[in-house]
């Protein structure tokens, strides 16, 4: 599922309509049966439509005949003046009209009570006032309009997009309606992929409306919304003559005193993930502690530097960083380590932290790596302000990727994984999940995937793509999932994915 702009989707609208001939009127069409089919109509019986004067408008106004094709009760409202309808809007109003349907016209606080009454009655109401290409805040009859219908405790369906929301940023321009499902058509607006959205775009329905799949790909649309069938064939293959050594030796470098929990989860969620040869490399001080911890995964001090990177030379991936704290000496372990791996390396947590000020280590280096930064270590290697990289996070993340040659994966919700030119957002796992651990849990499932042959970017996406959906299937019936729980599950859940 790819993701666009609101100037992208005028770009595909324009492509399709110039370049493909295909009349606008029936993009819109479409788009009005493609929101019945996601109406209940055998369950209610009365729909208030209210419509912009724009093509969202238009979209309303065609689904409103469809409706009373299906003998259902429609009160249909329009906004502002007949006389300033876009011409697919226009198109639509006319034939209504030939109808002999009411369309009942609101300008100002006297037109307010007849849709006051019209909601009370009504079954659902339809959000057709403004689409993805709003930019200015919402005042007067509209701010209204969308205050009473957001009051009316109804259930609401938005065209397209919910009116007011930003199609691109996500923030509230002024007012928005508070949909209960949204039905957009072809792609996932940018605008959806931020937490404010989230409170008024309700279940989110992407719906095919006939613009062929070559239009987004002549356009360079390359940022996508991860989706289960993607991952069910990256799922590695488990041959019947396969061995511990066809699924990878894994190296992780974590942990030290008062931290062997993160050495502890990040291995065994390499182990859990399906890992041939895991092997645990950590502070002489703790190396017994893990020992006992651990019982498939083998365990080394990396007092001896020697014996250390001779080990490491052996890897098909290394992981880096969960608990060792933010010291010189873990700093000093991690130039060691990218001066001599020629294996992909995933670097998180303390890895990344002493990176600060230093991220020329970056790019030099024999190995593909993979940094998994949170909001915070996000800020520290950029400079930049949480918030500013919460609202910009797309575009923040593509640069920094591009620019240090990395793959990046920057957590949080609808977590992002860039390599600089491809992006995903991955639509899996919740706030159930918001405890110590779960970041060093991530770093041991892709390590893990790497290891049993997957490109780092693409394991980087299955991992967060499994890891979030072990914390989706236990949050069913689970308060709280912690780490532990994820590793208890992770080997059912990656089958559960394989076998869909």
């Amino acid at each position: 599922m790819r993701i666009v702009t609101s100037q992208i989707m005028r770009e595909v609208d324009k492509f399709c309509i110039e370049k493909l001939n295909i009349p606008s009127i029936v993009l819109m069409e479409n788009a009005a049966l493609k929101i019945l089919k996601n109406l209940d109509i055998e369950k209610n019986e009365y729909f208030i439509i209210i419509c912009g004067n724009g093509n969202n408008g238009g979209d309303g106004l065609a689904l409103a005949r469809h409706l009373i094709i299906l003998n259902k009760k429609v009160e249909v409202f329009l906004i502002g003046q007949d006389d300033r309808l876009s011409k697919d809007c226009k198109i639509n109003y006319d034939i209504l009209n030939s109808m002999g349907i009411n369309i009942k016209l609101i300008n100002d606080v006297n037109d307010l009570d007849p849709i006051r009454d019209a909601i009370g009655k009504s079954d659902v109401i339809v959000d057709a006032i403004f689409g993805t290409g709003l930019s200015r805040e919402i005042r007067g009859i509209q701010k209204l309009i969308i205050h009473i219908m957001n009051n009316s405790n109804k259930f609401i369906v938005s065209v397209d997009i919910p009116s007011g929301l930003d199609g691109d940023t996500g923030e509230i321009l002024g007012v928005s309606v508070k949909a209960n499902r949204t039905v957009s058509f072809e792609f996932y607006k940018k605008g959806f992929l931020f937490n404010k959205a989230d409170n008024v775009t309700g279940e989110i329905i992407i719906e095919k409306i006939g613009i062929p799949q070559s239009v987004a790909d002549k356009l360079g649309v390359e940022d996508y919304i991860t989706e289960m069938e993607q991952i069910r064939k990256c799922i590695p293959k488990r041959r019947i003559y396969d061995h511990k050594g066809s699924f990878g030796r894994v190296n992780i470098i974590a942990g030290s005193n008062g931290l062997t929990g993160a050495a502890y989860i990040t291995t065994q969620a390499a182990v859990r993930s399906g890992s041939g040869l895991v092997t645990l490399c950590c502070m002489e001080n703790i190396q017994h502690t893990m020992s006992i911890k651990l019982t498939e995964a083998m365990t080394v001090s990396y007092k001896d530097s020697k014996s250390l990177n001779d080990l490491l030379k052996k890897s098909d991936v290394i992981a880096i960083g969960p608990g060792m704290g933010n010291s010189e000496a873990t700093f000093k372990t991690l130039s060691n380590v990218l001066d001599i791996a020629e294996c992909p390396l995933v670097i998180d947590a303390d890895g990344i932290n002493v990176l600060n000020g230093k991220l020329s280590l970056l790019k030099n280096t024999k190995c593909k790596i993979v940094l998994t930064p949170h909001f915070g270590e996000m800020s520290r290697l950029t400079g930049k302000s949480i918030e500013e990289i919460k609202k910009n996070r797309i575009e923040i993340s593509k640069k920094f990727a591009e620019e240090y040659g990395v793959v990046l994966l920057l957590k949080g919700y609808n977590t992002i994984i860039t390599d600089g030119k491809r992006l995903l957002v991955n639509p899996t796992g919740n706030s159930a999940m918001a405890s110590g651990g779960m970041g060093d849990c991530l770093t041991g499932i892709i390590a893990s995937l790497i290891g049993q042959g997957l490109e780092p970017f693409q394991a980087t996406y299955v991992g967060a793509y499994i890891h979030g959906y072990c914390g989706d299937k236990l949050s069913e019936k689970m308060f709280c999932v912690n780490a532990n729980h994820v590793l208890e599950n992770l080997p059912y859940y990656i089958k559960e994915i394989e076998n869909k």
